[in-house]
C-alpha cells in the first residue's frame, strides 16, 4: 500500500497519469501540471522534488491498483477464461469510453532506455507483475481444460500481454477504439481449445 497523499498532491498525480497516458514521460513538464492544477511549479517540487519522483509514485500507486485489481477478478471470478476476458474488457471499456486509452506501463517501456532508473524499476516491476498473473492464469487454464497453450505458460502470458499492448497500439494508430476489442478477442480465441 501506498502513504495517502494531500488533495493537493492526489490531484497532481492524477493529472500527471493523464499526461503519461497520453505521451509518455518525455511529452511533458511541471509547467503542464502548473496549468491544469493551477499552482506554481514550486508548489509541484515541495510535493514531488523532481519529476523522477512524481511518475515513480504514480507508477507504484498504478501497479498497486493493477495488482488489487487483477487479484479481485480472480478472488471474485475463479475462472481463467472469465478472467482473461474481463481483463480484456475493462481495457475496451476504458479505451470505447475515453477514460483510458493506453497502460502507462506499456507507454513508459517504450522510454525506457531515456527514463530514470527509479522509474525504469517500477515500469519493469508492472509488467513482472502482470506476467506474473497471466502466467498463473495460464496454468489454472490449463488445468481446468479451458486453455490450449503453443508454448509455456509464461511465455503465453507474454504473447497475450504483448497482444493486448499491440491491440491498444493498434486502435490509438487507426483511430478506432474498436480496433482494441477486436484484435483481443482474437487473442483470446487463440487460447481456447475450439478455436
Amino acid at each position: 500500500m501506498y502513504a495517502e497523499l494531500s488533495p493537493k498532491a492526489a490531484e497532481i498525480v492524477a493529472h500527471t497519469r493523464s499526461l503519461l497516458e497520453a505521451g509518455g514521460y518525455n511529452s511533458f513538464s511541471y509547467a503542464d501540471i502548473s496549468a491544469h492544477v493551477h499552482i506554481s511549479k514550486a508548489s509541484i517540487h515541495h510535493h514531488f522534488p523532481t519529476k523522477a519522483d512524481l511518475v515513480r509514485e504514480v507508477v507504484a500507486r498504478y501497479r498497486s491498483e493493477a495488482r488489487e485489481g487483477l487479484a479481485l477478478l480472480e478472488r471474485q471470478l475463479d475462472d481463467p477464461l472469465a478472467e482473461l476476458t474481463a481483463y480484456a474488457d475493462y481495457w475496451s471499456t476504458c479505451i470505447l469510453g475515453g477514460t483510458s486509452s493506453f497502460c502507462i506501463g506499456a507507454m513508459l517501456a517504450a522510454e525506457l532506455p531515456t527514463i530514470p532508473a527509479e522509474v525504469a524499476v517500477e515500469v519493469t516491476g508492472h509488467f513482472e507483475d502482470l506476467t506474473a498473473w497471466l502466467t498463473s492464469t495460464m496454468e489454472r487454464g490449463v488445468a481446468k481444460g479451458q486453455f490450449r497453450l503453443q508454448g509455456s505458460p509464461q511465455i503465453e502470458a507474454k504473447v497475450f500481454m504483448s497482444s493486448v499492448h499491440g491491440a491498444m497500439l493498434a486502435a490509438r494508430g487507426f483511430g478506432d477504439p474498436r480496433t482494441f476489442e477486436s484484435l483481443v478477442k482474437e487473442a483470446i480465441k487463440r487460447l481456447t481449445p475450439n478455436a
